[in-house]
């Protein structure tokens, strides 16, 4: 089954191309001639992961997916959360964003965090979405060199590793994004069935 993604970050659609399930083939919008940008001008995942696929279902007459990923810290009252891509600025990059994160978090002791990820299915003026969370904490500094985002600065609970000190292969037996794949890839069986 072929499945248009709405992303236009190369490393998300790596990723998710490496835990999609035997049988479906992710095409990115590269694929389909879509070339700019998604909007995200929502408050919260949900919302952003929901605009970015109607605005592509819509625009190409197909189904697609979408997803919207936010890292959310308790002891800076949940940011990045939904502001993650951007944290550090409107053109800020993974390394701004991260460095703001450790600023902040400088003289913190409560260092518990989690990755939330939202996958919404748009289909024929209908949606669903996917939820997948992973529990963790943020080292006092940057760890490894895989990976992209916050990589550096996210232990999974169950891990030693940051997600950046691992394969993709060790990091898909933790991942968030793998985890609300793993819910969609299900429902997708179930509807082409």
């Amino acid at each position: 089954m072929k499945i248009i993604f709405a992303t236009s970050n190369q490393h998300k659609l790596k990723e998710v191309k490496s835990a999609a399930p035997e049988g479906f083939e992710i095409i990115s919008l590269k694929e389909i001639g879509f070339e700019g940008e998604l909007p995200e001008t929502h408050e919260t995942i949900e919302e952003n992961s929901l605009e970015k696929a109607e605005y592509l279902s819509n625009k190409f007459n197909t189904a697609c997916f979408a997803e919207d990923t936010g890292l959310i810290i308790d002891a800076i009252n949940g940011e990045p959360g939904v502001y993650s891509a951007r944290y550090a600025g409107e053109y800020a990059s993974f390394h701004d964003n991260v460095n703001k994160v450790l600023a902040k978090m400088k003289v913190m002791e409560t260092r518990t965090a989690r990755f939330k990820t939202v996958i919404t299915y748009y289909s024929q003026g209908s949606f669903v979405q996917f939820e997948g969370v992973t529990e963790g904490i943020i080292p006092l500094v940057q760890i490894g060199d895989n990976g992209f985002g916050y990589d550096p600065i996210f232990i999974p609970d169950g891990s030693t590793k940051t997600y950046a000190q691992m394969t993709m292969d060790e990091k898909n037996l933790f991942s968030h994004r793998k985890k609300s794949f793993d819910l969609f890839a299900n429902h997708l069986k179930l509807i082409t069935v």
